[in-house]
């Protein structure tokens, strides 16, 4: 069995304001690079669309490592039990970066995301709805990324898989396409010199694609997206009427797969 080793953090984290910079031609790799085997780190938190971002990278390399990040979310304890499971399946190293102090303190500064705030219901309703702005974690995707990538260039890995997708664009802003196109060289620029001689890529093979194509790839891979966890409120079994619940059943029924997902409810809820 793959040990699962963790790493509980609580440090602060500081934000300085930068210097904006021209953005440096693309890179090329030179004859060493070209020579060194890809290695990468995956961000799976246990959902249906890093999980199956894991299976599609690891189709790429085999040279994985597999990292989920606890800050505190209601659902965790349903959730990353899943991503260890899945990095167990395919025999990859799994670390849990502890941020947990991080969530309180977005709370006591503010913060009325539903997914860290227990004062805060997690909104029912379709995905679309305006409400599921209530959901946002500020920042989360950049302070992740950031984290992720630092254990990439420690591992001398060259691949930072993310499980974005075309969906999350309206609703999160650290989700759209411009955003990892400005990360993706921010973090080349940071660590130009330092860990795998090729320049660091992102891997988001579901940035331009749906949910619904989540489902359809993964059925032809044999994914078993049973094991995944959706849904915000982190209960027993998935609650069937949240935003992620909602959008969960319609990407399987638009997919034509079987969804072998437990629900307490399953409402009709139609998109706005």
């Amino acid at each position: 069995m793959t040990q699962v080793h963790e790493l509980h953090a609580g440090e602060t984290i500081n934000m300085d304001e930068q210097t904006p910079v021209d953005l440096p031609d693309e890179p090329q790799d030179d004859v060493s690079s070209a020579e060194t085997p890809d290695k990468a780190v995956a961000v799976v938190s246990g959902g249906m669309d890093s999980v199956a971002m894991l299976y599609e990278l690891h189709r790429k390399t085999k040279d994985i490592l597999v990292v989920s990040f606890d800050y505190g979310q209601q659902h965790r304890n349903r959730e990353l039990p899943l991503a260890n499971m899945h990095a167990q399946v395919l025999g990859l190293p799994h670390y849990v970066v502890g941020m947990e102090h991080l969530g309180s303190i977005f709370v006591h500064a503010g913060s009325e995301s539903s997914l860290i705030n227990p004062d805060v219901d997690v909104p029912d309703g379709h995905y679309a709805e305006e409400s599921m702005k209530s959901t946002v974690v500020p920042n989360r995707n950049m302070i992740m990324a950031s984290i992720a990538a630092g254990i990439a260039v420690s591992a001398k890995a060259n691949i930072l898989g993310l499980g974005v997708h075309s969906g999350d664009h309206f609703i999160y802003p650290d989700c759209r396409p411009e955003f990892f196109y400005y990360l993706e060289h921010a973090l080349q620029l940071g660590n130009e010199g330092f860990g795998h001689p090729k320049p660091m890529e992102l891997f988001t093979p579901w940035m331009h694609r749906t949910k619904t194509d989540i489902v359809r790839q993964a059925h032809i891979w044999d994914v078993p997206l049973q094991f995944t966890w959706s849904c915000y409120k982190g209960n027993e079994v998935h609650c069937g009427t949240c935003g992620t619940c909602v959008e969960r059943k319609e990407a399987f029924e638009q997919a034509g797969v079987e969804d072998k997902t437990i629900y307490a409810s399953t409402p009709e809820f139609t998109a706005p």
